[in-house]
């Protein structure tokens, strides 16, 4: 089991938006039952809460529900327990670092540093900004979560080079 964790600021807009879309892609393609997926912030503002209304709106108008999704503060005991810790954005990178144990920082990284469609570093903070700016977000996370997901599934056993199913053998009646 590959267990995943996205995270932005507050848990309302941008890491909750990705635990959606990456939990859909992946329920799509047959692959939720091995993959744990979550979402948390760096920072406890909105702990508690419901993503924003906004982000809400913007999910629903394709189909993603985040309804179930409850903002929460990132712990040091995530940055151990989840395989793969993503980061929208350098500020919230930096914080993971901080509460990062050495051995592990390989685990944290960009989620953007999967995304195939744009050039970007970052998924902008929509918090502040216009409803437009909720719709880029997510054409940035499903973008990024496609290309996660098809790493995901390169680095299975399964999928690896030279890794082949076993042969059954015909058995003589």
């Amino acid at each position: 089991m590959t267990k995943v964790l996205f995270v932005c600021m507050g848990n309302i807009c941008r890491s909750p938006t990705a635990e959606a879309v990456f939990r859909r892609l992946a329920a799509q393609r047959g692959l939720l039952p091995e993959l744990e997926i979550d979402s948390a912030g760096t920072h406890g503002y909105h702990v508690g809460e419901s993503p924003d209304a906004r982000t809400q709106r913007a999910a629903a108008e394709r189909k993603y529900d985040l309804s179930h999704i409850v903002a929460r503060k990132v712990a040091p005991e995530d940055l151990e327990y989840f395989d793969i810790v993503l980061a929208m954005d350098r500020s919230n990178l930096d914080s993971l670092r901080k509460l990062c144990p050495v051995s592990l920082l390989p685990r944290l990284k960009l989620f953007m540093s999967y995304a195939r469609q744009f050039d970007d570093d970052e998924v902008p903070d929509p918090y502040y900004g216009l409803a437009h700016d909720f719709d880029l977000v997510l054409d940035m996370i499903e973008d990024a979560a496609e290309g996660l997901l098809d790493s995901i599934m390169r680095e299975r056993p399964s999928a690896k080079a030279g890794a082949k199913a076993p042969r059954k053998l015909a058995r003589a009646h």
